[in-house]
């Protein structure tokens, strides 16, 4: 049944559909919890501006016996879910014009980056961005969606290393890409850090910490999330190993809580009450970049986001482990869903339980949204839209007035009636601007309605824009076009056809 990918609408939680999901969702992660002895696990659903549910379990302090339960403001590390604040601050600082572009090579904020490309399409293995030369292949976007080609991590350093931005530049003089940027998918954490570093070199007096602090926690309000693990943070943390990752903390240091994070996808779904990034830069944001190679872990990937289908929906997410920790921020946009799970301990075994709970929540909320009232906006005046319109004297219709004045448009003629059920000969207008209307199925439909060996696809009808010629001196509009079906000149006619057999 149609449609396949129906529209969010606004839902009256709790919905028998939903809820019986989300049990299953609690009754799943409990399981998986107990089996695999995980200590602590807080995780949250996000419809829209909405909190569907939150499930905390385990023990905050596994080690107490008299410790109680986490909540939605237990602190966990969040390993690589960090990667998701440099990226938010290159496309921060792209709307603000300190970056140019996204796609501006790395040379033009370190001048003095090099590196060499042994896999490059062009055989000059060492390639710096000069005002006469061509700019290296190793760009800010790339740099921030895994496909920059930068080795993991820096040669002869681990997480911990505590050299400089100088030092890395310096250390990548001698190295090479893995792959050719843009052509593979490959994980850095390297990137990342440099990316990082590199812009608050450029646009914020080397504060990288302070920046994201001030230009999106504090914005935000995400008065649990941060960098470094004082007292007060670690007494609010489901306890695990703490270790500082020095010059890589952009790429997995920072700690947060569910509730904190929710604000963040609430930012992503764009229902958040404040604004962090515009509509359409939150779009780019989302967009797949690149189809990875079936070896690597994503299908695809983004900024900074690894991205698999399922269920026909793109799921965007940013997992995050490190010792004692494992952290998982997904959405799938087209829904408005958000799912986030934190965990002190290794993601359980036996099948990831972020997919596993998308299986449960994506039929409920496609079946809630099919059944839901559809909220329509009628015109302003309904007046210059009913009546009798045809199409080459072939297919004929009859606009009128509905419930609350919202236009109704029903399908007649010969042999109408007699092939296509009544409910699927008539169709709501929801008004959209000026004298654009979209059409709206009531409920759900069929996908192909067969009509012996014809058939017709009330898929591609659903959702398609009408747009009337303006008003005539009796201010009647005297007709409309379909452009998306590529049907033009359905045309008024002055009162109801007559058939004769």
């Amino acid at each position: 049944m149609c449609p396949r990918y129906p529209e969010p609408v606004p839902l009256e939680h709790p919905l028998p559909i939903l809820k019986e999901a989300l049990e299953k969702v609690d009754q799943m992660l409990r399981q998986r919890m107990h089996s695999s002895g995980l200590p602590a696990m807080s995780a949250i659903v996000i419809y829209n501006d909405t909190v569907l549910w939150t499930g905390n379990l385990g023990k905050k302090n596994g080690s107490d016996p008299a410790s109680g339960l986490p909540n939605e403001y237990t602190i966990y590390r969040i390993a690589s879910v960090s990667k998701i604040f440099p990226t938010i601050m290159l496309y921060k600082m792209w709307e603000e014009g300190k970056v140019t572009s996204l796609d501006d090579p790395l040379e033009r904020y370190a001048q003095n980056f090099v590196i060499k490309n042994p896999l490059g399409r062009l055989k000059d293995s060492e390639q710096r961005y000069t005002g006469d030369g061509l700019p290296s292949p190793v760009t800010l976007r790339r740099m921030a969606s895994q496909l920059s080609g930068l080795p993991r991590r820096l040669r002869s350093t681990s997480l911990l290393w505590k050299g400089s931005t100088q030092d890395a530049l310096t250390l990548l003089k001698d190295d090479i890409l893995v792959a050719d940027p843009g052509t593979r998918c490959h994980y850095s954490n390297l990137a990342f850090s440099l990316l990082a570093h590199v812009l608050a070199e450029h646009a914020a007096d080397g504060q990288y910490q302070r920046w994201i602090s001030e230009h999106i926690l504090e914005r935000l309000g995400m008065e649990d999330t941060g960098f470094d693990m004082t007292a007060p943070v670690r007494a609010q943390m489901a306890p695990a190993p703490l270790y500082d990752l020095g010059w890589y903390r952009p790429s997995g240091q920072m700690y947060s809580t569910a509730a904190d994070l929710a604000k963040l996808a609430m930012v992503f779904l764009g229902t958040y009450h404040r604004r962090l990034l515009e509509p359409d830069t939150v779009k780019t944001m989302l967009t797949p970049l690149f189809k990875c190679s079936v070896e690597y872990f994503a299908n695809k990937t983004g900024t900074p986001w690894e991205i698999n289908e399922q269920l026909g929906y793109d799921v965007i997410r940013k997992d995050g482990d490190l010792d004692g920790y494992s952290a998982t921020f997904s959405l799938v946009p087209k829904l408005r869903l958000s799912f986030i799970v934190l965990m002190a301990g290794p993601r359980p075994q036996g099948g990831d339980i972020v997919s596993q709970t998308y299986e449960y929540l994506i039929p409920a909320m496609e079946t809630a949204f099919r059944e839901a009232d559809k909220s329509l906006v009628p015109p302003p005046n309904p007046i210059p839209y009913v009546g009798y319109y045809t199409y080459s004297n072939l297919t004929f219709y009859e606009i009128k007035v509905g419930i609350g004045g919202v236009l109704i448009m029903q399908q007649f003629g010969p042999h109408v009636e007699q092939l296509i059920p009544e409910k699927y000969r008539t169709i709501k207008l929801h008004h959209l601007e000026d004298r654009v209307f979209q059409v709206v199925f009531d409920k759900e439909f069929p996908c192909v309605l067969h009509l012996g060996s014809a058939s017709i696809s009330l898929e591609t009808q659903n959702g398609q824009l009408f747009n009337f010629y303006p008003f005539d001196r009796q201010g009647l509009s005297p007709g409309f076009d379909a452009p998306g079906l590529n049907t033009y000149n359905v045309v008024r006619v002055l009162r109801k056809p007559v058939f004769y057999s």
